[in-house]
Order: structure tokens, then sequence, then C-alpha cells
């Protein structure tokens, strides 16, 4: 059973100051179980009923460099609007994050843009960095994970590389493992955090998104895409 969107506003409240705070402390925040249960279960139930025709295999670059490469990722995901229910209240979570954010941290945070992710078994995403300094606009990222009952025996973690230099060097030996469980909130800074998913023994559900700023020329909005 789905139950409604109610109000979260403390508790939403209280995680926003968590977030922010890990942000400016460390450029990364991880919050299991921390989803509100009803926005939750709600895009848990979205997720795993959509048409398969939905997804897409994912690829890599954008506009005219994009490209499908099964040697770095073999995920399928399917951009989110506001036509859905699930998809509106994912959205209007995001944008009260964005505002709390803005106010907090003065990021300059303008757009938001995201997609439902599904890995099958097997399929994984090797590391990559979101955005790389100078070359786009996508500030903060942000993964939601939507398994029920999933344990570490499972696989499909997300490896973050504590790399804090402005290369995209290789650092094993400085590595955050996060296990894929129901509701858990990843946030960190796009440009900062190498990162990859393992392969999953089992289906894998997710959202990734980012936030961006607006790389506007000639008075021309440059919107999500």
């Amino acid at each position: 059973m789905i139950l409604p969107r109610t109000s979260q506003t403390g508790d939403d409240s209280s995680l926003f100051a968590s977030i922010a705070n890990d942000i400016a402390s460390k450029g990364y925040s991880i919050n299991p179980v921390a989803l509100p249960h009803d926005l939750a279960y709600l895009l848990a139930s979205h997720i795993t009923t959509m048409p398969k025709s939905n997804f897409k295999r994912a690829g890599i670059g954008r506009a005219v460099s994009h490209k499908i490469n099964d040697f770095v990722r073999t995920d399928a995901i399917s951009w989110i609007g506001d036509d859905t229910e699930a998809g509106k209240a994912w959205l209007d979570w995001t944008t009260a994050l964005q505002v709390f954010l803005n106010r907090r941290l003065f990021l300059g945070l303008f757009s938001f843009e995201s997609h439902f992710a599904h890995y099958g078994e097997g399929d994984f995403y090797k590391k990559h960095k979101d955005a790389f300094v100078g070359e786009g606009n996508r500030i903060l990222s942000v993964v939601v994970y939507l398994n029920q009952y999933w344990s570490k025996d499972d696989g499909g973690e997300l490896v973050i590389y504590q790399n804090q230099q402005s290369t995209s060097a290789v650092i094993n030996d400085h590595t955050i493992s996060v296990t894929p469980g129901f509701g858990t909130i990843v946030v960190f800074l796009s440009e900062e955090f190498p990162h990859e998913v393992l392969a999953a023994k089992r289906d894998r559900f997710s959202i990734a998104g980012w936030f961006r700023l607006n790389s506007s020329i000639a008075n021309n909005i440059d919107p999500p895409s």
C-alpha cells in the first residue's frame, strides 16, 4: 500500500541541516534510511512498476558527444518530470532541499535534473566524475536508493573516492562504500569526488540527480538537458 504524501517539514529541516553541515565540512553527506518514508515508498512503487520501454540505455557524454559505452556503464535510465504523482513529489522535495542549501551555503543552485536508474544483475558504472572543474555546471550530486531488503551480499555498492586533488588520478586507499539500502540519501560535490557503482547481484533501483548553476550566454538560460 502506498501512503499519502504528508508534511515532513520538521524532519526535512533537520535532514537538510545535516546535509548542509556535511557538505560544508567534508564535501559529502551519507544519510541511511533518511528519505521521508511516504515519498520513498511512492517512488519505489513507481520505478518498479514502470514499463521497461520507459528505460533507455545510459550513455556517457552530453549532446553531440553522447554515446553508449558498455565498458564504462551498462545501466538504464528514465528522466524524471512532474507529469506523474511520484515525479512531482520528488521534484517538490528536491526544490525544498535546493532552497535550504542556497540559504544556508549560498551555493547559487539554479536548477535540478534527475533520472530513475535501473541496474540489472551484473550491471555497473565504472569510476567517473559527474563534473570537471571549469568544464560544466553540475555543482551538487544527489543519489537516493529505492531497494527494499537490500543486504551487503547483494552488491551494487556506491564507492566514493576521497580524492582531494583536482586531477582524476586513482586513489584506492581512501574510499567510502555505500550500501544502496532503502531510503538512503547521498549528496556530494560533483567536481570533487570520483565514484563508481559496483555490479549488483539483483535488480537495483535508484535516482541520480544534479543541482546546477545557470551557465547563461547572451542572456539565454542554459536549461537542464
